[in-house]
């Protein structure tokens, strides 16, 4: 199955149209383009889908933001994942064990590795799950069942 695929899978209730992925990093973000020709962002570990660019030209003035550039190359946090968790193996990302929005922790005992697809369905699973609750909301899942 093509990651555009997974990607629609997991997150089309955003409203996402894959076409392609054109970027992704080592924690599996992931820059897509869409059917309209928009450049959304899948981040797995804040658990969003959303677009960040309209178009080309302004997917291109979004990569030169040096801002934008720090939080997409994440290089302290893959600094500290390789360290902790090791170097990627083919098909890998690392991740927070915890999502970020959960409350999990930008730091080593919070690190791991998995598999992309299975970065991206889980992700888009669990940020399906907590789209409808209010900030501050407790919550239980529920896993395979």
């Amino acid at each position: 199955m093509e990651l555009t695929d997974i990607v629609a899978r997991s997150w089309g209730w955003t409203g996402i149209q894959p076409l392609e992925v054109v970027s992704e990093n080592d924690f599996g973000n992931l820059i897509v383009r869409d059917v309209q020709d928009q450049y959304w962002r899948v981040c797995p570990e804040d658990l969003y889908c959303k677009i960040v660019a309209t178009d080309r030209t302004a997917l291109d003035a979004l990569r030169k933001d040096q801002e934008f550039q720090q939080d997409w190359n994440m290089d302290p946090l893959v600094e500290e994942a390789r360290t902790n968790v090791g170097s990627l193996e083919r098909g890998r990302k690392y991740c927070l064990k915890i999502p970020g929005l959960l409350g999990g922790a930008y730091a080593g005992h919070n690190l791991a590795s998995i598999s992309l697809i299975e970065l991206i369905q889980s992700s888009g699973d669990i940020a399906f799950q907590l789209k409808d609750l209010p900030e501050g909301s407790q919550v239980q899942f529920r896993i395979g069942e």
